[in-house]
């Protein structure tokens, strides 16, 4: 049950902070110019490697010391609310800016393999140092358990990607990216106090 609310929560912060993000447009542009299903499978297994890296240097950090490693990650999650805040108001204006940046570098007519390898590669090459890479990596450090964070992150973005697959144009119509972006950084918001709780909690 542990390991089930882990993954929940690992779902629930990813989720809302990769839906404004350029993951979304991303996918949303490749499936302009490649078939869907090639598209989701190359994004989906570029997620996977991220998120396994992620979790990998947050399972480094998680051998230092309990209490400063904490209070390090309540950090990373206070800088994500900081930062999902100030991008709020600004967040469906730069949806359409990247979906211009990513268009302009994305080739047309590719299917099957090379469909899935273009996509593989943009979407590798797009989220190195990401937001969602160093909150998996903190939820990690933070004493979290490894494999459900991955499983939960991994479905997060997943399934975000599945969404831009599938209704992107009409997501991007019917739901303003800075509501999302708030939702996002209240998440992280609520996990920043509950990890430095915690971490506290251990130096008394």
């Amino acid at each position: 049950m542990e390991y089930v609310l882990v993954a929940l929560t690992a779902f629930v912060l990813i989720a809302p902070v990769e839906l404004p993000d350029k993951t979304f447009v991303a996918t949303l542009v490749l499936t302009t110019r490649y078939p869907p299903l090639p598209v989701w499978l190359g994004v989906v297994a570029a997620f996977g490697v991220q998120c396994l890296v992620a979790v990998a240097a947050g399972s480094l950090l998680a051998q230092l010391p309990q209490a400063p490693v904490a209070l390090v990650s309540a950090g990373l999650f206070a800088v994500g609310a900081v930062l999902l805040l100030r991008g709020a108001r600004r967040a469906d204006a730069e949806g359409a800016e990247q979906e211009q940046a990513f268009a302009s570098k994305v080739g047309e007519g590719k299917r099957g393999w090379r469909a899935f390898g273009a996509s593989f590669l943009v979407l590798f090459t797009a989220e190195w140092g990401d937001l969602s890479q160093l909150l998996v990596a903190g939820l990690v450090a933070s004493g979290q358990p490894a494999v459900p964070v991955f499983f939960g992150s991994w479905a997060a973005l997943a399934t975000v990607s599945g969404l831009a697959v599938l209704l992107g144009r009409w997501l991007l119509k019917r739901i303003r990216l800075s509501l999302v972006s708030y939702v996002a950084a209240g998440v992280c918001a609520i996990l920043a106090v509950v990890t430095a709780v915690t971490a506290v909690s251990s130096l008394i």
